[in-house]
């Protein structure tokens, strides 16, 4: 068996494309992210996806499905109870949660708000699901003249705080976040507190970039941890690394935003020798999902369409490219959370054979399984690997 001596793993944050069968349960009937974008634009001009077989998983408006592929292609389908961020990368790499993250519609209750506010030394405001742009030009005056933090919830298992950078700064906010961390655990343990900077003036508050997630530890060992365990290099870009608990991390690049992700993607096929490069684009999720903004989705996708030459032509032979996702957040819909979807599967490597179809994948899993063999880590991860149909 050939094996790649370098893997990049891409997630294209809430890229999903299709229902999953039980997306009625989840209030996500009909829900189709990219599907749904390109019809609403009137097709996507994405040709470098569409050569890898994007057209061939579903029907795409504007992407051609007869085409022969140059990448092996299929779709997968999530195990984990939820459709986060968190439970879809953690699926990825190898732990399938049983039981969903808790999740708070009508706010926190005292036994997790008291002892915040007691620990932390700062009273709250808000306490209620909301929209994170919408919260903070709600509540931001009163913030600004008392100092209450706004707390906040979501569709997801998150526990959010937003505090205005000149009222409380970056780093003590990064404490608090960690404060609440150790708050939110057992029947509580949200899958992720955020730290939500703010900056600007009251009618005028902008979210800033220092955003910093804090992601509760899995009970199972992520397949990253076994290689980093291994002396393998594993490399996160962007939210990679909040998102596994900075777990089986060896190396960090904290980039912001698709266009840096992808440059330093870029530079990691000209320095990595040997390993795994995990990158998560979050703009797609952050900037335009959640904003149920489809027309910017769409010229998001045909950017990062745009930018795969570069990134495909500096691969190596012995280079393994897998594009994927993690939930979907179609845009179309009138709600603005994650949809429960399948997402995309692409895998590519260079003079590859052509229209390798892998079918309707059973876990997101076997991502994970798949790295795993590739780099004989002998380890009872759950998944199916697909390396041997690459070739």
């Amino acid at each position: 068996m050939n094996k790649f001596t370098r893997v990049f793993f891409l997630v294209l944050d809430a890229c999903g494309i299709g229902e999953l069968p039980d997306a009625g349960a989840y209030g996500d009937r009909g829900s189709a992210t990219i599907p749904n974008i390109a019809k609403a634009v009137g097709g996507l001009t994405i040709p470098n996806l569409e050569a890898m077989g994007l057209g061939k998983i579903e029907p795409i408006t504007g992407v051609c499905s007869g085409n022969e592929s140059i990448a092996a292609f299929g779709k997968m389908a999530e195990l984990s109870a939820g459709k986060d961020s968190t439970s879809g990368h953690w699926e990825h790499m190898g732990v399938i949660l049983e039981t969903p993250f808790p999740v708070y519609p009508n706010g926190f209750p005292d036994e997790v708000i008291l002892p915040f506010e007691e620990q932390t030394g700062y009273e709250i405001i808000g306490n209620e699901a909301a929209s994170g742009t919408e919260i903070i030009q709600r509540l931001g005056r009163e913030h600004f003249e008392t100092k209450k933090l706004i707390v906040y919830t979501s569709a997801d298992s998150v526990f959010q705080v937003a505090a205005h950078e000149t009222i409380i700064p970056v780093d003590e906010l990064y404490h608090i976040c960690k404060t609440a961390r150790k708050i939110l655990t057992g029947k509580h343990g949200v899958g992720r507190v955020i730290a939500r900077p703010f900056t600007g003036e009251p009618g005028q508050f902008t979210r800033t970039s220092r955003r910093k997630d804090f992601s509760i530890e899995p009970t199972l060992p992520f397949v990253n941890q076994k290689l980093a365990e291994n002396k393998i290099e594993v490399v996160s870009v962007g939210k990679i690394y909040d998102l596994m608990a900075g777990l089986g991390i060896t190396k960090r690049i904290g980039a912001s935003g698709n266009k840096a992700c992808m440059k330093e993607m870029v530079e990691l096929t000209k320095t990595m020798n040997y390993g795994l490069a995990m990158i998560n684009l979050v703009d797609f999720d952050m900037l335009w999902g959640h904003r149920n903004d489809y027309q910017s989705f769409a010229a998001g996708l045909e950017e990062f369409d745009l930018q795969l030459p570069e990134f495909l032509t500096n691969l190596r032979n012995n280079d393994l490219l897998i594009i994927t996702a993690d939930h979907g957040c179609d845009p179309t819909t009138e709600s603005t959370d994650h949809s429960r979807e399948y997402v995309p599967l692409l895998a590519y490597y260079k003079n590859m054979p052509k229209n390798i179809n892998l079918g309707i994948r059973a876990s997101f899993a076997d991502t994970g399984k798949t790295i795993a063999e590739n780099f004989g880590i002998e380890f009872d991860f759950p998944g199916e690997s697909f390396l041997g149909d690459l070739f």
